[in-house]
């Protein structure tokens, strides 16, 4: 800036340089970059569109991943559609205010792989890349994209790197070859995401994403083939998953597939998720939706002694059941034993009507209902009830 401010004086009658951009001027930036793919398709509601990134690793800023350096996400948008996303804030950056359409306009990143080997040579072996986090990169696009598949190719020709990778997709099976590969020579670590035991529940929460009984069934394969995968139990909705027996009972079920670590964090929401997530309290659980609206009216976040809580009920079923820690947390998983790999019998979960409440059993913890939640949530009445 102070050399373009000292340039205007040498040009006789020169113009002055635009500072800012002008309205109606057409995008710039990554929203210019976005006008300018082509249409790569369409289904069910969902428009597919390429775009030409100048760069796929993105250096995180965020104090509330310390631990991580590094995230790659091979799409902009996602077609799951999961209710509590907090990543819809980037269509924003596209000029995409409407929440909706980081849902039904998907951006495919072309030459991701020849992006990644070149910005690689920046990233320190201590350095923490996580693929996934503002977009599922198994989302049902990669069936026919390969772009994360092309990725994971690139990594597989590497030494010493620290990956993790987050998906709610089954579709994650399709690269173990690439996935032992990497896990070989680097660290490598697999979350997937299973909010409920619930098939209903998450049919309405999640609408586009794999059945959680299918979900348990990919941690079972992905364990079977060696590899080290955990379950995030995230974002807990209070009043809806949080309880101490729906906790056990995930805790309980993540064992049973074999998972190495279990992971749970409360739901927080942004501007971006916020109307759409209420709006899913509103219509599904409307005796709910005064306790939600009171308590993130002026916050994004829970209370810190809500929070503190729900994460001394986490530490308990994760000790009860001798799960590890997520990388990160309290317990670095490099003091996991990791175990060898097993065949797990496959168990499907029970969906239906049956609620989480009813479905968890006992676990030996104090249950938190709602009534007890109010003194973490100020100015929620007690009468409201526990879904």
């Amino acid at each position: 800036m102070g050399e373009q401010k000292a340039n205007i004086g040498l040009i006789p009658n020169a113009p002055l340089p635009t500072l800012f951009p002008i309205v109606g001027q057409g995008p710039v930036g990554i929203a210019k970059l976005a006008a300018q793919g082509e249409k790569a398709g369409e289904r069910h509601l969902v428009e597919f569109r390429t775009m030409e990134p100048r760069s796929l690793l993105n250096r995180v800023v965020s104090k509330r991943m310390p631990w991580m350096t590094w995230t790659i996400n091979p799409y902009r948008g996602c077609e799951f559609g999961c209710r509590y996303c907090y990543a819809r804030y980037t269509h924003a950056f596209l000029e995409k205010r409407d929440p909706a359409l980081f849902e039904r306009e998907i951006y495919i990143k072309q030459h991701a792989a020849w992006l990644l080997r070149q910005e690689l040579k920046q990233v320190r072996p201590d350095e923490h890349i996580a693929l996934g986090t503002a977009t599922d990169p198994y989302q049902p696009i990669e069936r026919e994209a390969k772009v994360t598949r092309s990725l994971l190719e690139v990594f597989a020709e590497q030494r010493g790197l620290r990956l993790g990778i987050v998906t709610k997709s089954t579709l994650i099976e399709r690269d173990n070859d690439l996935l032992v590969r990497i896990a070989q020579r680097n660290r490598l670590t697999l979350h997937v995401t299973i909010t409920t035991r619930d098939a209903q529940l998450a049919r309405i929460l999640e609408p586009r994403a794999p059945r959680p009984d299918m979900r348990f069934r990919t941690v079972e394969r992905l364990r079977a083939a060696g590899l080290r995968v955990g379950v995030l139990c995230s974002p807990l909705m209070p009043g809806i998953t949080d309880t101490a027996q729906a906790l056990e009972a995930m805790a309980r079920r993540a064992k049973k597939a074999g998972a190495c670590f279990f992971s749970a964090q409360p739901l927080f929401l942004k501007p971006c998720s916020k109307p759409v997530f209420l709006r899913f309290i509103q219509d599904h659980f409307p005796q709910l939706e005064k306790a939600y609206e009171t308590r993130f009216r002026d916050n994004a976040f829970v209370s810190k002694a809500y929070r503190e809580r729900v994460g001394a009920l986490v530490r308990a079923v994760v000790r009860k059941h001798g799960l590890g820690a997520r990388d990160g947390e309290s317990g670095s998983y490099e003091a996991i034993e990791l175990r060898s790999p097993v065949e797990h019998s496959e168990s499907r979960t029970k969906s239906g009507a049956q609620s989480l409440a009813v479905a968890g059993g006992e676990s030996g913890l104090q249950p938190m209902g709602w009534a007890e939640q109010t003194e973490f949530w100020p100015g929620v009445k007690k009468a409201v009830q526990s879904a």
